[in-house]
């Protein structure tokens, strides 16, 4: 079941740099902090790699909504064989990861 966030609730944004181009996401929180949504914009709009991040966010705001940890997030996501992940949205899950 989803669990809705507060009308006002803190938000935290930065700046990534993938796929050559820079991004800015805003994690939104629960009141204990504990994340809850993301946003990614970036890119020049209306580009298929801005769509493909803002769907990403939504897709992952969704998720955590319905319970899933960022943990659980972080360990599906694409990697290389080097451990690093392929996509705007994994690395935004190992910012979170470390920072928290």
């Amino acid at each position: 079941m989803r669990k809705a966030l507060p009308q006002r609730r803190p938000s935290e944004t930065f700046n990534v740099r993938f796929w050559n181009q820079n991004f800015a996401v805003t994690v939104g929180c629960y009141p204990d902090g504990t994340f809850g949504e993301i946003f990614i914009n970036g890119g020049k709009s209306g580009k298929h790699v801005e769509g493909t991040a803002r769907d990403a966010a939504v897709v992952m705001s969704l998720a955590l909504q319905h319970g899933v940890s960022l943990q659980t997030i972080r360990h599906a996501v694409t990697r290389s064989s080097n451990g690093e992940a392929t996509s705007i949205l994994g690395v935004i899950v190992d910012q979170l990861q470390a920072a928290s």
